[in-house]
């Protein structure tokens, strides 16, 4: 369930640049905040979803992924486990073309609707980590 390197690949290459991350603000202190930089560096945009919709790394913030008016190709999610699954289903909503659950973050339910529904998904790992293995 975890994601295969296959899938780990094709969504880091192939997929789209248009990362919304599920959990990012202005706390550097939080994990969502250094990851979201890394993709940044990879060429990634990154999109902050936060309750407080604050402007992070340079873009724009939402309250929510229905509030991005633009099309999203990966929801990056930085949300307890118990929180997630309503995270992908609302990401299964908007269109996206992947979901990935961060390293801690796991719903085996939520990974069998978003598989269901026609996206990739990666499970408990992180992107930062992933993206540089690729060379």
């Amino acid at each position: 369930m975890d994601g295969d390197a296959a899938t780990i690949r094709k969504i880091l290459t192939e997929l789209g640049d248009t990362w919304a991350v599920v959990g990012l603000s202005t706390n550097r202190g939080r994990a969502a905040y250094g990851v979201a930089e890394v993709l940044q560096r990879y060429g990634k945009r990154v999109v902050p979803v936060h309750p407080k919709a604050e402007t992070v790394h340079g873009e724009q913030g939402y309250a929510s992924l229905a509030d991005i008016p633009f099309p999203v190709d990966v929801v990056d999610v930085f949300v307890n486990s118990d929180l997630a699954g309503p995270v992908a289903d609302e990401a299964v909503r908007i269109g996206a073309r992947a979901v990935w659950f961060q390293l801690g973050v796991v719903d085996e339910e939520a990974y069998d609707r978003t598989r269901a529904a026609g996206l990739d998904m990666v499970v408990d790992r992180c992107p930062a980590i992933e993206i540089p293995r690729l060379g």
